[in-house]
């Protein structure tokens, strides 16, 4: 289909398009102009071309079983987090080991918003420390 090939709009988006054209040249826009902008606001509207019917049909079903695939993944990722009963260990590694079983009952976007807060933290303290060795080279 070459560049600019209009078969694959349905004809209600064709007389979409023609309105919104007569609308903009009204307006006072060149004849160009005002079919680029109604051929873009089609666009928007609609995401693109659309056929009628059955074609549109098959998009549909392709685009329902990959959300289905990606929410079954989820599902099994979520399941892979296990807990573990915690060993005898000294005081400094069983306070670690609390923090772990911590996070293993918050939800999968508890833990990422952590996760995110702590590579933030990092990134603020070695910002700190570069400019203070900035602040002391001067």
């Amino acid at each position: 289909m070459p560049r600019g090939d209009k078969s694959a709009y349905t004809d209600k988006q064709k007389r979409q398009a023609e309105h919104i054209e007569e609308s903009e040249r009204e307006r006072g826009a060149s004849e160009g102009t005002a079919e680029r902008i109604a051929w873009a606001t089609v666009n928007k509207q609609d995401g693109g071309g659309k056929r009628s019917g059955s074609a549109r049909k098959a998009t549909n079903k392709v685009a329902r079983k990959t959300t289905a695939k990606k929410a079954a993944t989820r599902k099994t990722a979520a399941k892979k987090v296990v807990k573990k009963a915690p060993a005898k260990v000294p005081a400094k590694k069983a306070a670690a080991g609390k923090a772990t079983q911590k996070s293993a009952s918050r939800s999968t976007a508890a833990k990422k918003a952590a996760k995110t807060r702590a590579a933030k933290k990092a990134v603020r303290k070695t910002a700190a420390k570069k400019a203070a060795r900035t602040r002391a080279g001067n």
